[in-house]
């Protein structure tokens, strides 16, 4: 597809995206009484916000303009948050991760595939040379500290020997028959020149020569310059500056991963031209301020510190005659609050007995995605794209960026400036002299903390200043602790919808999601938070997800799905990896002390707790290395402390035995709990057939998969996965021209291995109904159902008085 199609989609997205804000105005600020309704807004909103952000990521990755992708990828980030947003609303409705989608796609005649979570592929593109950079390293650092093995040779296949040997037979004929050929011509050419030398050439006919040759050359030129400007008039070539580049560097240009094309830096320029004139507004500004505070307060104020940012929390700051009316309104407000409180203990009868209705919480990216909507309008909507053939920049956008890093410069520059003006006024016409502070001896005493604020943990000091990020790094890595991630895609977590689960939600079974909603959620509270600094920091935050399942579902393949995807680092904590290594809290507390400030520094890090269910078990450890990571689980709370808004580091948590965990401690640790179930028959069938054929197995009609989807009913992924490479040896691979394979021998192997049994997945829905959204999800069927019976009670009632 050409860059003007991608323009265009980008255009008809954005039109779909100002269509979808305001109705967003027009119906999400009512408040609403209607749950069935509220549902149905929040889902259609839910789907059709899904299918913008297809299309914007579309559209970002494959669009070449710098600036144009820029613009998209603010919208984009604006639509990933508004869904997690939109998300979690439909989650406090419904108190379920997983919901029944079936009608609205119905209506919104779309598939279920419609509602897969796309993953951008910037999150790796962007850093994807430090990301090599940094698995070389640690790789190195594996292989000296013998802890990396190489990949043993792996043997080749009959076919794949005969290709080799046809390749290099094939080269030895041509470079044989190149040879043979150079012999020919070689003769031949000295059999010519003894002739010239016996033959005097004329002078006039070696001018007529050397001419012809000349002329004929430059027509040639001539005629193959015309070609290529009537090429670049077409558009069917690029023009030759862009053609002298490299040919990586063409690649990268057209797959739109150069960050720039050159340094198109205007910032000189703008000091020289826009300079002198912000300095002069930025002191007349300060200077006004300063005089209209003096005739408030009838004195000048103090300048503000640099940490406060100096002059610039003057411009952030209220005007001086809204400072006074907000204090005024303090006051006021102060004595409605008492009068609320007074009242609060009677409307709460009130409200248990009157529904208020639901309304939309405030959103963190409407703005966001406004900004963006007006930004496109004003730069690219009336912009002709036919003319911009080599996708340049546009220098009048790139000025408005660069002019608010010179203004910062001359904002500096400016507060040393006039900070001594004002200490000159103070001291000629108030007579102060140095700013106003407290009175020497009061307020000096630095050990006292200020009342209200929070006292700084263990983890959030830098227990490590002497130490650099790369020996950290290489100590984790050295000690196991930071592992490599397998390059796992998301996608590769086979799975299909189970139509079957729904309609037992619908009568009011506990939900348990299907593998293409437990790649969903992975994708909602793990990938997309990780990968997006702005969607990280301003959407609901997730620092800490659980993956509780039986053995064999696929948890340690999701948490490196999340990796690869996410482009993360990846640090392992189990209870062998950290045995012997970091005995005593202090020693643990060193431990995550590393592991945060190295995800920090090289976020986004994923901190990986394998059975973790270990660390939270009931009654006394047995042994050394069980009571040290049993004292890891009172430090993640600590942990979970440390970790800000702005750093991309998520603890993840996978389990196979929940229901051994001490509940309380367990849910506290781990924000969202995502239940894994076992394969259903259209997956199992799915997984047979390619896992089959990756292990280099042929289907033929000996090999009956719907009898092996049928028999393995109640085996997990990992069970397919074992007993396809038990059977599917290399001796099985070269006997198999002669005797193909058949459904028997899968199922001869699958017999050895124990099925989930039902007694242990009714005990994992047992558990998962003890959490707190468990808890809630059977609190608000209670409700639902006696809301019904309410409802049956006032129409049979309605029904007796008319008869």
């Amino acid at each position: 597809m050409s860059q003007a199609t991608y323009i265009k989609l980008w255009a008809d997205t954005q039109k779909e995206l100002d269509t979808m804000l305001q109705r967003e105005r027009e119906e999400f600020l009512q408040p609403q009484e209607d749950r069935e309704k509220v549902w149905k807004m929040l889902a259609t909103a839910y789907v059709q916000y899904l299918e913008i952000f297809r299309r914007l990521e579309a559209s970002h990755a494959h669009l070449i303009h710098q600036q144009k992708r820029a613009a998209v990828r603010q919208v984009l980030d604006g639509v990933m948050g508004r869904l997690l947003e939109i998300k979690r609303e439909m989650v406090a409705l419904e108190s379920s991760e997983c919901h029944c989608m079936d009608s609205i796609l119905l209506e919104l005649q779309r598939v279920p595939e419609d509602i897969e979570i796309p993953i951008p592929e910037y999150f790796v593109k962007e850093n994807l040379r430090a990301l090599q950079e940094r698995e070389q390293y640690l790789q190195e650092i594996l292989l000296n500290a013998g802890l990396l093995e190489e990949e043993p040779v792996r043997a080749m296949t009959l076919e794949e020997a005969i290709n080799v040997i046809q390749v290099a037979e094939r080269a030895r004929q041509g470079r044989a028959r190149a040879a043979f050929m150079r012999r020919i011509y070689l003769e031949e050419k000295r059999q010519s020149g003894k002739q010239q030398k016996k033959m005097r050439i004329n002078p006039d006919a070696a001018a007529t020569c050397i001419q012809k040759v000349w002329r004929g050359y430059r027509q040639r030129r001539a005629t193959e310059k015309l070609r290529e400007e009537e090429m670049v008039f077409l558009g069917m070539s690029l023009p030759p500056e862009v053609e002298a580049r490299s040919v990586l560097q063409k690649a990268n240009v057209l797959q739109g991963e150069v960050q720039e094309r050159e340094n198109y830096s205007f910032r000189q320029e703008l000091r020289e031209a826009e300079g002198s004139h912000i300095k002069e507004t930025l002191q007349d500004e300060i200077i006004q301020c300063f005089i209209e505070c003096r005739h408030i307060t009838g004195r000048f104020p103090d300048y503000p510190p640099e940490k406060t940012g100096g002059s610039k929390a003057i411009f952030i700051e209220k005007h001086p005659e809204q400072v006074a009316e907000e204090l005024a309104g303090k006051k006021e407000a102060v004595k409605k609050e008492k009068s609320k409180k007074e009242e609060a203990k009677g409307q709460k009868a009130g409200k248990k007995a009157v529904d208020e209705g639901w309304k939309m919480s405030p959103s963190n990216f409407l703005s966001i995605l406004e900004e963006g909507s007006s930004q496109y309008q004003v730069f690219w909507e009336n912009r002709d794209n036919k003319a911009d053939f080599l996708q340049d920049h546009d220098p009048e956008l790139i000025k408005g960026g660069e002019r608010e890093e010179v203004e910062e410069e001359i904002r500096v520059q400016v507060d040393e400036v006039m900070q001594e003006q004002l200490l000159k006024v103070k001291q000629a016409v108030d007579g102060e002299i140095g700013p106003r502070g407290k009175k020497p001896g009061k307020g000096d005493k630095g050990s006292r903390r200020a009342p209200g604020k929070k006292k700084i943990s263990e983890l959030e000091r830098d227990l490590t200043p002497d130490r650099t990020i790369d020996s950290l790094f290489q100590e984790l890595a050295e000690e196991g602790l930071l592992i490599q991630v397998k390059n796992v895609n998301l996608s590769d977590y086979i799975g299909y919808y189970d139509c079957l689960s729904n309609t037992l939600r619908e009568k009011g079974a506990q939900p348990v999601p299907s593998i293409p909603e437990v790649r969903q959620l992975v994708s909602l509270y793990g990938i997309l938070p990780l990968g997006s600094q702005t969607v990280h920091e301003n959407a609901p935050l997730v620092k800490s997800l659980l993956l509780a399942g039986p053995a064999g579902v696929g948890k340690k393949m999701l948490v490196h799905a999340i990796c690869t995807e996410a482009g993360a680092n990846l640090f392992k904590l189990t209870s062998s990896s950290i045995a012997g290594k970091y005995p005593g809290r202090d020693a643990l507390m060193m431990m995550l002390h590393m592991i945060l400030k190295v995800g920090k520094e090289l976020q986004p890090s994923v901190v990986w707790i394998g059975d973790t269910e270990r660390m939270f078990a009931r009654g006394a450890a047995k042994g050394e290395d069980e009571v040290n990571f049993k004292r890891l689980a009172k430090l993640l709370p600590q942990f979970l402390r440390a970790v800000k808004p702005q750093d991309r580091v998520l603890l993840l948590g996978t389990t196979r035995r929940p229901f051994d965990a001490n509940l309380g401690p367990f849910c506290k640790v781990y924000q969202k709990i995502i239940l894994i179930p076992k394969p259903d028959y259209l997956t199992r069938f799915a997984l047979w057939k390619h896992y089959i054929l990756q292990g280099g197995g042929t289907l033929t009609k000996l090999v009956n998969l719907n009898c092996l989807a049928q028999v393995s009913d109640g085996f997990t992924q990992g069970h397919v996965v074992e007993v396809v490479h038990t059977v599917l040896t290399e001796l099985r691979l070269l006997q198999m021209a002669r005797k193909p394979l058949r459904t028997a021998e899968f199922v001869t192997a699958l017999a050895r291995h124990d099925p989930v049994y039902i007694e242990e997945e009714e005990a994992f829905h047992a558990w998962y109904a003890k959490t707190p959204l468990g808890k809630a999800w059977i609190a608000t069927m209670a409700a639902r159902n006696a809301e019904k019976a309410k409802k049956k009670g006032k129409k049979g009632k309605k029904g007796k008085e008319k008869k």
